[in-house]
């Protein structure tokens, strides 16, 4: 409407302000109309040349004209995001393996091209990270989760798969197993929850085998200290176990039978769907994954 009344000063015709702003004439009676009610004045008087307008809008201008120009560089401010000069808090909802896989290249890019910016991680996965985003408690999730609220937007950032990590001398035959010495092996798992069993123990028995699991874990990277101390196996997400593995002194192998794969997303909450930040850590997020 404010648009329209500095239109209407400018031009003194309603068919022009219809074409300059891409509305039609009767839109443009309508916002008159509307202005007519708030301001309590006529505003603008039909003549044969055109719209005149009243004192009363020709002392609005000014002020209008400064609105106007406000709310245009707030909006401008709300959809912009500069990068090297920008300061604040980014909280981001993510379990272990996202916090080991993710989030030091994260931290690293962000150091160099977002220095102002602060990176919190909070130890949350699935429900209690999707809670955390609907109350405003976190800003983005990385994980996976099979079923999304409606209210939560995601994009897969790559598949994961698993690998089998022990000692040298508990996978001679790296970076292959047999099933035979998988089952027979004392394993470490990773459980956050706490259960002593997985989706491997789950596929296992369906092929009439089992495992024995001498200890559980809710973090990937004790469990690998834990192998390599034990000469038990671990099975884990391929990104974890080459990243770090190696540095616990463990090899690889593929497991013996096909643990599903998952997608490992970054996720957000629908009122940041165009928000700046937030849109751009995810292109963040995206690079630093190719």
């Amino acid at each position: 409407m404010l648009l329209v009344f500095l239109g209407l000063l400018r031009h003194r015709k309603a068919l022009d302000v219809a074409a300059e702003l891409g509305l039609t004439q009767s839109a443009i009676s309508q916002s008159l109309r509307r202005l007519r009610d708030i301001f309590g004045d006529e505003l603008f008087l039909r003549r044969p040349h055109g719209m005149e307008p009243t004192a009363t809008a020709l002392a609005l201008e000014a002020p209008v004209s400064a609105a106007v120009d406000a709310l245009r560089g707030a909006l401008g401010a709300a959809r912009s995001f500069e990068p090297a000069t920008a300061t604040g808090l980014v909280r981001v909802a993510a379990l272990d393996a996202e916090q080991a896989v993710l989030i030091p290249p994260l931290v690293a890019r962000l150091s160099r091209l977002a220095p102002g910016l602060t990176l919190s991680v909070l130890p949350l996965g699935r429900g209690a990270a999707m809670e955390a985003m609907a109350e405003g408690r976190a800003d983005l999730a990385l994980g996976y989760v099979w079923e999304l609220p409606d209210t939560i937007f995601g994009e897969t950032l790559y598949d994961e798969s698993f690998l089998v990590a022990g000692r040298p001398e508990a996978l001679p035959q790296a970076p292959h197993i047999s099933l035979d010495d998988y089952c027979a092996a004392d394993h470490v798992l990773i459980s956050p929850g706490g259960d002593l069993r997985g989706v491997v123990d789950d596929q296992l028995a369906g092929m009439g085998q089992s495992r024995r699991v001498i200890l559980g874990l809710p973090a990937f990277l004790p469990a690998l200290a834990a192998v390599a101390a034990s000469g038990a196996l671990v099975t884990l997400p391929a990104r974890v176990a080459r990243a770090f593995a190696p540095g616990f002194g463990l090899v690889t192998a593929e497991p013996p039978i096909t643990v599903r794969r998952f997608p490992v997303s970054v996720f957000w909450h629908r009122r940041n769907d165009s928000d700046p930040k937030t849109t751009w850590i995810r292109q963040q997020l995206r690079d630093v994954t190719r």
